[in-house]
């Protein structure tokens, strides 16, 4: 198993236990949230990063493989962080990269668990990678960039956010 540092992340949006207010929440399927990817710093970083990536992942969707809300990688070693919105832009307003979510699309995709569902975990990770580019496009799955960031992790962080519907 890879060890790595801790890096500290932290967001006016998403908060450990708490629940994803409506700015971040998905805008269809019967969600009425705005769909605004939160905001989020890091710092800690150790010598040798080369960039960073961010991801946002509910292990508790019933799928059997959890779901994925946002894959951003490639973003520039100098920037830590990014502001509330950043997920709707092509490469998040930093130079960045979007990969491709469970939604279909390549962008920021917020919360929108089933109906009577108990509340969705949902993972923000922070990775300071030792590449300055992965390589992949757009296209790239959560699966994909998993595997791509193997042996590259120097550090991560993370937030556990929840959020749920009512029985409809």
């Amino acid at each position: 198993m890879e060890t790595h540092a801790t890096l500290t992340v932290t967001s006016a949006v998403f908060h450990d236990g708490e629940t994803v207010p409506r700015s971040a929440v998905f805008d269809d399927f019967g969600c009425t949230g705005n769909n605004e990817s939160p905001d989020v710093a890091w710092s800690g970083a150790p010598a040798g990063t080369k960039s960073f990536a961010v991801t946002i992942y509910d292990p508790d969707a019933p799928t059997t493989v959890g779901f994925v809300h946002w894959v951003l990688f490639d973003i520039p070693r100098n920037v830590t962080s990014l502001a509330a919105g950043a997920g709707s832009h092509d490469d998040a307003g930093v130079g960045a990269t979007q990969g491709f979510t469970d939604y279909g699309f390549s962008r920021y995709g917020g919360p929108c668990p089933p109906p009577g569902d108990p509340p969705h975990h949902y993972h923000l990770a922070v990775y300071a990678l030792d590449v300055d580019k992965l390589g992949p496009d757009s296209t790239t799955t959560y699966a994909k960039f998993r595997f791509m960031i193997r042996g590259h992790v120097l550090a991560s962080g993370g937030i556990v956010a929840v959020y749920g519907r009512p029985a409809a």
